[in-house]
């Protein structure tokens, strides 16, 4: 199906975060609609540091690629600001629908941008950001590619101007729309009466706003939701754990059971593919081998 047409559909779709190949094909594997390349976590994942802007368009493009190559799922990533003015948002959505993501997310933060559930977030004038969003749906090369714009302006500039902006961004084309960060279900509800939809949920962990179940969200009138970094950051408490526990311990022998077995990450890595792969490409040597044996 589509992913526009998923987006339809009455049922909240659940886009859940991933950061490169590997936990994306697991988050396929687990049943995921739709996986989420969450910009944070890429970042953090990365160069190791926070979330604000220090990541490049050339860097997430990569990691786009890689993502989208190891699922059957769409992938809807994250693309910060576009990674500079119009121009830039042209080149930025060419190079992640050529790497086989499904949709782009943008928002209308000034640079340097930061997590959207941060302190201290700046955002462009309004119109410069719109043109930015009819720039990415005028460079996509499919229909079936779409838009997502975020605004950021709830925390800095209030609901009504929050309201304002994604009316403006609908106008200039955004197949989807995403008032980031809401602290309680009244704005959530507010904004999703007062702009016509579709409209993203972000369901950051721990974040600003509050943790809705499906239904929850459905009756707030979203159609999509995220879950940028639910994975990401019960990766980082089981990984420090364990770097900790054998440290202090000397011994892994009290997580072991905490970590997956061998044949479970054999099944994730799809290694019995492989190996198939390789046996076939024997038999095939083989093969040839005795027609080259055959040969004047």
């Amino acid at each position: 199906m589509r992913l526009a047409d998923r987006i339809a559909d009455d049922e909240l779709l659940m886009v859940h975060g991933a950061w490169d190949a590997l936990t994306a094909r697991m988050a396929e594997q687990a049943g995921a609609e739709a996986v989420y390349m969450s910009g944070s976590c890429v970042s953090s994942s990365t160069h190791g540091g926070p979330d604000i802007g220090l990541t490049t368009m050339t860097e997430m493009a990569r990691r786009a690629r890689q993502m989208a190559g190891a699922i059957d799922v769409p992938l809807v990533a994250d693309g910060d600001t576009g990674y500079g003015n119009a121009l830039n948002v042209r080149r930025t959505v060419r190079e992640y629908e050529r790497a086989g993501v499904s949709a782009i997310q943008l928002e209308d933060q000034d640079f340097p941008k930061k997590c959207g559930h941060f302190e201290g977030k700046r955002v462009v004038e309004a119109p410069e950001f719109a043109a930015k969003v009819e720039a990415a749906t005028e460079a996509r090369e499919s229909d079936e590619f779409l838009v997502v714009a975020r605004t950021d302006a709830l925390a800095v500039h209030g609901v009504e101007e929050a309201i304002r902006r994604a009316r403006l961004y609908r106008e200039a084309g955004a197949d989807v729309l995403f008032v980031e960060a809401p602290t309680d279900v009244e704005t959530m509800r507010e904004v999703t009466t007062a702009v016509e939809g579709p409209h993203l949920a972000n369901m950051a962990a721990k974040g600003k706003t509050p943790p809705l179940s499906r239904e929850e969200l459905t009756g707030a009138g979203y159609d999509v939701a995220i879950y940028p970094s639910d994975a990401f950051k019960a990766a980082l408490h089981t990984i420090r754990h364990v770097y900790e526990t054998v440290i202090s311990e000397g011994s892994q022998a009290s997580v072991l059971d905490e970590m997956v077995e061998w044949g479970e990450r054999d099944d994730i890595t799809l290694l019995h593919e492989w190996t198939a792969f390789e046996r076939a490409a024997d038999e095939r040597e083989d093969a040839y081998a005795e027609r080259y044996a055959k040969l004047d």
